[in-house]
């Protein structure tokens, strides 16, 4: 299924520790849109939907839904921290195509 790389769990599970409410994990979906077609979506919930597959990635829970799974399979998330900001990367080996912003794909 999908991966979290070390740097990508450290991250996720700062957010969740240092949030207001109590939450339980990462959502990741793929969504319509972006400049190749479908991008990437990342949120965090309180709890899993009833349908969602859970992957548990070191500390962190994370909620993909059925439609998203498909295209999530073998999708590897990193963290990356420079000198030229931080962000989540996707290594997406589904995709026959990305953007140069890495957010959008198409399969």
């Amino acid at each position: 299924m999908l991966t979290l790389t070390e740097s990508a769990q450290k991250a996720v599970d700062r957010f969740i520790q240092g949030a207001e409410e109590p939450l339980q994990g990462l959502r990741i979906s793929v969504t319509g849109g972006g400049c190749s077609g479908m991008q990437y979506a990342m949120a965090l919930e309180a709890e899993a939907k009833a349908d969602d597959a859970i992957v548990e990635c070191g500390p962190v829970k994370v909620f993909i839904d059925a439609q998203s799974a498909p295209m999530l399979d073998g999708v590897i998330v990193d963290f990356l921290d420079g000198l030229e900001g931080s962000g989540f990367k996707f290594e997406n080996p589904n995709a026959t195509n990305s953007c140069g912003c890495g957010s959008s794909f198409s399969c």
